[in-house]
C-alpha cells in the first residue's frame, strides 16, 4: 500500500528554545492502524498538533494524502479527523447539532443518515437531543469520537482517546476502530493502555525526547525483541539463588519459592535444559515450571529506558 501520510525531518522548537520534535521521519501507510507509544512529554501531542495544524513546524515537510499541511492546508486538514486529549466542547448545545456543525464545517453536504449511524455505534443516539453540559466525562469523549468521524476522514488520530473512561466505551471505541479500519481508514493512536496497542495495532512507534527510537510491525517487534520468562517453581523456598546456579543470572520470584530466567527464543539455544539439570543437582525439589512471553509494555519499557539494544 502507498503512504497517505508522510512525515520528513519533522521539527519543533518552542519559544525559549524547548525542542518538542528533533527530525521526525515517518510514512504511515493507507488503511493501518499505527499505534505510538511513548512516556509523558516524549513529543506524541505536539507531532499530532502539527499535523493537524494546530502547531506550525519549525522545519521539515508533512504532507497528508499528496497535500502539504502548509501548501495546501485546507486539503490536507479535510482529511483528518482528531480527538483530542482535552474535552472541549460547547456546553449548551446538543449532541446532534454539535456533530452537524462539525460536519459543515469541512463543507460536508448534510447527511443524517451516516450521522445517525455514527452515533447508534457510539450509544449516543438515545441521547442526540440532550445538552453536552448533561454528559458525562465518558459520553462527552463519546462526543468528540462522533465530531472526529463527522466529515468521513481518511486519517484519524486518537489522542488518549479512552484515558480516564469507562470499559464500555472502550470497547465502543475499539468497535468502532475496527470498522474504520476495515473500510480503509488510517489511524494513528496513542495510549497508556499498552494492551490496547497490543491488541489492535498492526505496526508500533516509540518516540521518546522528541525523537522515534523505532517503528516496526507490531509481530516483527515482538519477535525481534520479546524474550520469555521460566519460572521454577520449587517446593521449598529459597533465601537467595544457589551459588552453583548464580551463571544463569537467575532472580527469586518475591516469595522465594520460584526461580526466574530470562531467555532469548530466537538463540540457538535456550539453556532450559542444562538450568533444570543443574537445578536437580543443587538438591531442589520441583513443584511446577511455568513460561511467559514478554509483552508491549515491556518491550516498550524496555527500550525507553534504554535496556533494549
Amino acid at each position: 500500500m502507498s503512504a497517505i501520510l508522510s512525515i520528513r525531518d519533522l521539527e519543533k522548537t518552542y519559544e525559549g528554545g524547548f525542542q518538542a520534535l528533533k527530525g521526525v521521519s515517518l510514512d504511515i501507510e493507507q488503511g493501518e492502524i499505527l499505534a505510538l507509544l511513548g512516556p509523558n512529554g516524549a513529543g506524541k501531542t505536539t507531532l499530532i498538533s502539527t499535523i493537524c495544524g494546530i502547531t506550525t513546524p519549525s522545519s521539515g515537510r508533512v504532507s497528508v494524502g499528496g497535500h502539504d499541511i502548509i501548501d495546501d492546508f485546507r486539503a490536507a486538514r479535510c482529511l483528518i479527523g482528531l480527538v483530542p486529549q482535552e474535552i472541549n466542547l460547547e456546553p449548551f448545545e446538543t449532541i446532534w447539532n454539535s456533530i452537524r456543525f462539525s460536519r459543515g464545517l469541512f463543507g460536508k453536504p448534510r447527511n443524517d443518515a451516516l450521522l445517525e449511524d455514527i452515533l447508534r455505534k457510539l450509544s449516543l443516539w438515545d441521547k442526540r437531543k440532550s445538552q453536552i453540559k448533561e454528559l458525562s466525562g465518558g459520553m462527552k469523549r463519546r462526543v468528540l469520537i462522533a465530531k472526529a468521524l463527522s466529515h468521513e476522514p481518511r486519517v484519524l488520530f486518537l489522542d488518549e482517546p479512552t484515558a480516564g473512561v469507562d470499559v464500555e466505551l472502550r470497547k465502543d471505541m475499539w468497535d468502532v476502530v475496527a470498522e474504520l479500519k476495515r473500510d480503509g481508514v488510517t489511524i494513528i493512536l496513542t495510549t497508556h493502555y499498552i494492551e490496547e496497542a497490543e491488541a489492535i495495532a498492526d505496526r508500533v512507534g516509540v518516540i521518546t525526547n522528541g525523537e522515534i527510537l523505532l517503528v516496526q510491525g507490531k509481530d516483527q517487534l515482538m519477535a525481534q525483541l520479546g524474550k520469555k520468562q521460566l519460572e521454577v517453581q520449587l517446593n521449598e523456598p529459597l533465601a537467595a539463588v544457589p551459588d552453583s546456579l548464580k551463571s544463569y543470572g537467575l532472580t527469586l520470584s518475591e516469595n522465594g519459592s520460584g526461580l526466574i530466567y530470562s531467555y532469548d527464543t530466537n538463540a540457538e539455544r535456550t539453556g532450559i535444559t542444562a538450568l533444570l539439570n543443574d537445578v536437580a543437582r543443587a538438591g531442589l525439589t520441583l513443584a511446577d515450571v511455568q513460561t511467559r512471553q514478554s509483552s508491549l509494555e515491556d518491550i516498550f519499557v524496555g527500550l525507553v529506558s534504554g535496556e533494549q539494544k
